[in-house]
């Protein structure tokens, strides 16, 4: 239970706290709901007027009970105070409304519990007079057909409510453009607006005083009485637990105990609050919290939700974004630094260690950070597939070691590069391919979590499926290919952290694959420069039989220069210098390679991805005057 008590403490600490008054905390026992009509009326309960809300102001706030705010089934139960048409208006049947199957056999049913439910709050010491402006105007029955006076319902021929709108749909009602999924105007929701003298707070969603009147109300009817196993007192126990954690459609619950006639108690316990019981005020608390975090800063992959947060609502970085998205780095600073006139790795470090530090200064090292991952495998039942609990400086920590570990030159498309890490949904795309399957991904991302938050050695199968597939790099777009050729790097990289790779050309590192690397991103220059004089447009040899010169260097590197000769009496004539630059670094790669590693025509590891990349990046500058102006073919991002 150690995750409802965090999330509980998160909720005392934050709630009414003046920085998140843009975005306050849900109070308990009440939940959002997509109004689709707003119904004025005034102190004494007469109509005034009604308007249909649009999509920017439909979410509203509305004072709920255990069963209504998760409600389900054939018989859903209503809410204390704003609903649907079914449950507010005495005469929807009388035109034509259709109610939920369950209550068939007694339309009327929906009607009088909302009834009842109303008198009984406005009847008890927490009484609102707004209450009772609103229980006169229903009691009265004309709820329909004043909305039908108004036009803002429609009906039919016979004089009952239009099913839908056959005409066109631009000229379509407010009413029906306003209802989601094809639904007819008889699922509308209604709130409500009460004019009360010298109050200018009139809607009913944003009265704190109506407000705390149904929390107190509801608290005092309250009797079930138990062991909290949270607070570990004896408490109000909750006989539901919220659903809508990840968006108001959403009926997963975390805590459920439903099936009374199945396995869910194995027969150990006669009921469910034997087997786990949480106060009705600790599990809303612990609920809204949980709302409250996934929308202001969930990470959403699908059904799949990762947050990170500071119980005492502090600002903390998001562990599962990239570097740039993470700590703002600039695009400028891969452009200023993009020529390796060193270690491109030192810039981004001083940089990473500034971010950090700022997010040291607010955070204290003993402040409670906790890292939860959330998924639901069917419409009811949610799971907690990942949880942490960490303190401030050991979560920083391990922050900075990911994106330490793993930075390297990332090139998502012309606008967007930056030095840094991948988030770990391209991570997965760049190991099983764009058009990979959801479930997948999301397990791929719950398998990284570990490596960003523990200091987990990254899943190998990761980082050798994404070395496979850029070396393939004929089955994919050119800015597709270029952002995973970085993306590849920075897991070969992260993955061997005690080699020690720098983003810049390394001259004195001999390792067969690096130098093979190199002399790969050589040809491939060569090439390029001489089609680019004839001015044709087409692939490198080098580029074609990439995938073969990974399982086959020394063989495949023996084609493709026997196929340089032609372009290299083009480029004496028109490129001399150029010509002989390349030539004599081809000798200068070759010669320092050791013993029989030339020779030798082993498979490659991702290891020559580093070597390609950083001899590309390397040559990039223009060499001579002769060649200032004169694009580089390899240039990334074209």
């Amino acid at each position: 239970m150690s995750w409802i008590q965090k999330l509980y403490e998160t909720y005392e600490q934050c709630a009414g706290a003046p920085q998140f008054s843009n975005n306050p905390l849900q109070p308990i026992g009440h939940t959002t709901q997509q109004a689709h009509l707003e119904i004025v009326i005034d102190s004494h309960g007469n109509f005034s007027r009604a308007n249909v809300l649009t999509k920017a102001d439909q979410t509203t706030l509305v004072p709920c009970t255990e069963e209504s705010g998760g409600r389900s089934g054939k018989k859903p139960v209503n809410h204390p105070l704003c609903d649907k048409l079914q449950y507010i208006a005495a005469d929807y049947v009388q035109f034509g409304g259709k109610v939920t199957p369950g209550f068939a056999q007694d339309a009327s049913e929906p009607h009088r519990n909302f009834l009842a439910t109303l008198s009984a709050w406005a009847a008890s010491p927490n009484y609102h007079p707004k209450l009772s402006a609103i229980l006169q105007y229903v009691q009265k029955g004309s709820v329909i057909r004043d909305l039908v006076d108004e036009q803002i319902l429609l009906l039919d021929t016979q004089g009952k409510l239009l099913k839908e709108w056959d005409g066109d749909k631009k000229n379509a009602p407010p009413i029906f453009k306003i209802m989601a999924n094809g639904q007819s105007q008889e699922n509308a929701f209604v709130r409500w607006r009460v004019q009360m003298p010298g109050d200018p707070k009139t809607g009913t969603w944003d009265d704190p005083e109506l407000i705390d009147a149904w929390i107190r109300h509801y608290a005092s009817r309250q009797q079930k009485i138990g062991l909290c196993l949270v607070a570990g007192e004896e408490v109000v126990l909750a006989a539901q637990h919220p659903a809508k954690l990840r968006n108001g459609a959403d009926k997963a619950k975390l805590i459920s105990s439903n099936d009374t006639n199945g396995y869910t108690f194995r027969g150990r316990f006669m009921g469910a609050d034997q087997a786990c019981g949480v106060g009705f005020e600790i599990t809303q608390k612990a609920h809204k919290a949980l709302q409250w975090l996934i929308v202001r800063q969930g990470f959403r992959n699908g059904e799949q939700v990762i947050i990170a947060w500071d119980v005492g609502g502090k600002e903390v970085p998001d562990p599962v974004k990239n570097s740039a998205d993470l700590f703002g780095i600039d695009v400028g600073e891969v452009e200023a630094t993009a020529q390796y006139q060193g270690d491109v790795g030192q810039a981004f470090a001083n940089r990473l260690n500034n971010r950090i530090r700022g997010y040291r200064a607010k955070l204290g090292a003993t402040d409670d950070i906790v890292v939860m991952a959330l998924d639901s495998a069917t419409l009811g039942r949610m799971a907690i597939t990942y949880y942490r609990e960490l303190t401030g400086s050991e979560f920083l920590d391990r922050v900075e070691a990911w994106h330490e570990a793993g930075a390297w030159p990332q090139n998502y498309s012309k606008e967007l590069k930056f030095v840094g890490v991948p988030s770990p949904k391209d991570i997965a795309e760049a190991a099983f391919g764009r058009r990979l399957d959801e479930k997948l991904r999301k397990a791929t991302v719950e398998r990284l979590l570990p490596c960003i938050i523990d200091g987990q050695l990254m899943p190998r199968d990761l980082v050798e499926s994404s070395v496979r597939r850029v070396a393939n790099r004929q089955g994919f777009e050119r800015w597709e290919w270029e952002k995973n050729l970085g993306i590849a790097c920075a897991l070969f990289k992260g993955y061997y952290k005690e080699r020690s790779y720098r983003m810049a050309l390394e001259t004195n590192r001999t390792t067969r694959d690096y130098l093979y690397g190199r002399l790969l991103a050589v040809a491939e220059n060569f090439e390029g420069r001489a089609l680019y004089i004839a001015k044709e447009k087409r692939d490198t040899s080098a580029a074609k039989l990439m995938q073969r010169f990974a399982d086959h260097p020394y063989s495949t590197w023996r084609t493709i220069e026997l196929a340089l000769p032609p372009y290299k009496t083009r480029l004496r004539s028109k490129r001399p210098v150029f010509l002989r630059e390349m030539e004599t670094l081809i000798d200068e790669i070759v010669n320092t390679f050791q013993g029989r590693d030339f020779t030798n025509d082993a498979r490659l590891t991702g290891e020559f991805l580093l070597g390609y990349h950083c001899q590309r990046q390397a040559m990039r500058p223009p060499t001579e005057t002769e060649n200032a102006g004169e694009p580089n073919e390899t240039k990334e991002g074209e």
